[in-house]
């Protein structure tokens, strides 16, 4: 087990999230550095609470690429289960092979008259023998182990039992080789589920190992542990059973506005180093206003980190100067902060805009 050697602001790449956009930028603080080693140290999972867009996810990519781990990402919807965290069984394609192996059976040719079926026992098997036969072949087609898929906590527990178990359904593993340095599974926003699911995991986590459908012997933890990092936007509360067995990290932003000021400024030049600081800041301020007076009248989501980031990234390539794009701030506030509609209806109208904003605007 190698814990994280990071300091306080330690910054690590990662690849834009689509074809086109800049890379992302992970700015690490000392409570997750400490709480990732914890996690490491006890051998537990990792739950990250915090709102949405504060850089949960981010952080589960961060702490992968800093460690050399092998991301193993599973979203969680309002379907999932939580065996499909352990394995996949495709269903659709075995009912595909059923049907066809049974249309199979029936082109078995039938004797029609009574020197051949005399000549068939004597000699080749009977059509009964055929089927018998068929039916075997059958079986050992349609047998579950054929047409499971291994999920990610198999890959993190056992790899070469899972790429042993992926040749068989011809899937091709999350990574060319073999992990040196382990797996880190991330199950993200785990509070869209309902709550057996986390409830479901408790065994696998706990003992880490499963027995997946079809198979007698049991998948276990071999080599280096995973690390499992969970994460929740709160929509829903977590059954305490399952919370006792995690270690946990809040996230949060800071509650003083200079302090979330200076802390929106330090992301920004992180991700914009190019950016001058009138612009990192007006758009701070302007995001602490309009968080302050959301968070007053319960207009929820509250603008954070990530509305932050995308207004910058917006100015930035719509204006090329600090006096244009601070003017662009002002402009494209509403859509980016004020998401909530009575948010939007109390902000000022586009039309009204100073003859000095305009001349601004138009400078660039």
């Amino acid at each position: 087990m190698m814990p994280l050697e990071l300091k306080e602001g330690s910054q690590v790449t990662l690849p834009a999230e689509a074809a086109g956009e800049q890379e992302r930028v992970h700015v690490f603080s000392q409570w997750e550095v400490d709480a990732v080693n914890a996690a490491l140290g006890a051998g537990r999972p990792l739950l990250v609470r915090g709102e949405p867009g504060i850089g949960k996810t981010q952080l589960a990519e961060a702490v992968a690429a800093q460690s050399g781990r092998v991301l193993l990402p599973f979203a969680v919807d309002a379907r999932s289960e939580s065996r499909d965290l352990l394995w996949h069984l495709d269903t659709v394609q075995r009912l595909a092979d059923a049907q066809l192996l049974g249309a199979a059976r029936e082109l078995l040719p039938v004797s029609r008259s009574q020197d051949e079926n005399k000549q068939t026992t004597q000699g080749e098997p009977c059509r009964h023998d055929r089927i018998d036969e068929l039916l075997g072949g059958l079986r050992e087609i349609l047998a579950l182990e054929n047409y499971l898929r291994p999920g990610p906590l198999w890959w993190a527990f056992d790899w070469e039992n899972a790429r042993i178990q992926a040749e068989k359904v011809h899937i091709a593993p999350p990574s060319l080789s073999k992990p040196t340095a382990g797996c880190l599974v991330l199950i993200d926003e785990i509070d869209k589920a309902e709550s057996d699911f986390p409830n479901g995991l408790l065994e696998a986590l706990g003992s880490r190992r499963f027995t997946p459908w079809g198979q007698v012997n049991a998948v276990t933890a071999q080599d280096e542990p995973p690390l499992v990092i969970i994460t929740t936007n709160e929509e829903r509360a977590l059954p305490d059973a399952f919370v006792r067995r995690c270690l946990v990290l809040h996230l949060t932003l800071p509650d003083h506005p200079n302090g979330l000021i200076q802390h929106l400024v330090e992301r920004g030049q992180a991700h914009f180093p190019d950016a001058d600081e009138s612009v990192l800041r007006q758009a701070a301020a302007m995001l602490v206003e309009d968080r302050s007076h959301a968070d007053a009248n319960q207009w929820f989501p509250l603008p954070g980190q990530a509305e932050y980031l995308d207004l910058l990234r917006a100015v930035m390539a719509l204006k090329n100067t600090p006096e244009a794009q601070c003017a662009c701030l002002v402009e494209l506030r509403r859509y980016v902060l004020m998401k909530h509609p009575e948010a939007a209806r109390a902000a000022p109208d586009p039309s009204t805009r100073s003859s000095n904003d305009e001349a601004a605007l138009a400078s660039d």
